[in-house]
């Protein structure tokens, strides 16, 4: 892999930018994990401090009716831009603060929102895919009636759910970097949704592990009436710098 960075400015702020990313082992997707809860072991306090701050701000945006969840919607990736700064400031020895969370709106944000505006879109064409499978196969149970009519229904109603999981997987793969790679590798938006679906693809394997030990993980941290979501919404957060850092940065520090 050579150092050209074709999608980043000149200024890209990591000098060992993989601008196309690289592939990892499976075992890699744990990895991230136990990174990512080495960082927040490094100041756990200022981690859930933060998480419970962007609860509340986000609570309270949501509130207005409708332009509150567009709101929500089109920030997420601000915040999100902020924290990646954050966990980068932490990687290399500096502290963690409150400020990391608004850091986003500081620089780069017209690019960060904009991954908003494509997630919002993706969603909006998703539910209307869904409704009208949804809606359509209701209506014909509803016309033909009977044990038939149920279960033409019931048949929609799974169909759309597959509908649902089979769009929202490429979304998720293509802005799940993206605020990354937009604060710390400089890329512009289309860029980083483009090189985040294309990364997240071939690291399918590592990414099912991680998963997997998510949702493993989520489990356990219900348990305790939900306090251990304290712990792993920071270890979340940080997983998403921990596997930037390794796929395109090839593990160092950026």
């Amino acid at each position: 892999m050579t150092d050209t960075v074709p999608y980043a400015t000149p200024e890209s702020k990591a000098g060992n930018f993989h601008a196309e990313g690289r592939t990892v082992a499976a075992g890699r997707g744990w990895d991230w994990i136990v990174d990512a809860f080495a960082l927040f072991r490094r100041q756990p306090g200022m981690w859930i401090l933060i998480v419970l701050l962007a609860g509340i701000l986000f609570i309270a945006i949501s509130i207005v009716p409708v332009l509150g969840s567009l709101a929500s919607a089109l920030l997420f990736p601000v915040f999100a831009g902020g924290v990646m700064l954050g966990c980068r400031d932490l990687d290399q020895g500096g502290p963690l603060e409150i400020a990391h969370l608004f850091a986003g709106f500081k620089d780069k944000a017209g690019n960060l929102v904009m991954v908003g505006v494509f997630n919002l879109v993706g969603w909006v064409i998703i539910a209307f895919a869904v409704a009208a499978v949804a809606g359509g196969g209701v209506l014909m149970g509803v016309m033909r009636g009977g044990i038939e009519g149920a279960g033409l229904s019931i048949a929609s109603m799974l169909i759309a759910a597959l509908l649902v999981a089979a769009l929202s997987v490429p979304l998720y793969m293509a802005t799940w970097f993206a605020p990354a790679l937009i604060v710390l590798g400089d890329l512009a938006p289309v860029a980083a949704v483009k090189v985040s679906f294309f990364a997240c693809l071939r690291n399918w394997i590592p990414f099912l592990v991680y998963s997997v030990v998510l949702l493993l993980a989520c489990v356990v941290a219900a348990i305790p009436a939900g306090l251990g979501f304290l712990v792993l919404i920071p270890v979340l957060a940080a997983s998403v710098y921990t596997a930037y850092r390794d796929i395109f940065c090839a593990g160092e520090k950026t």
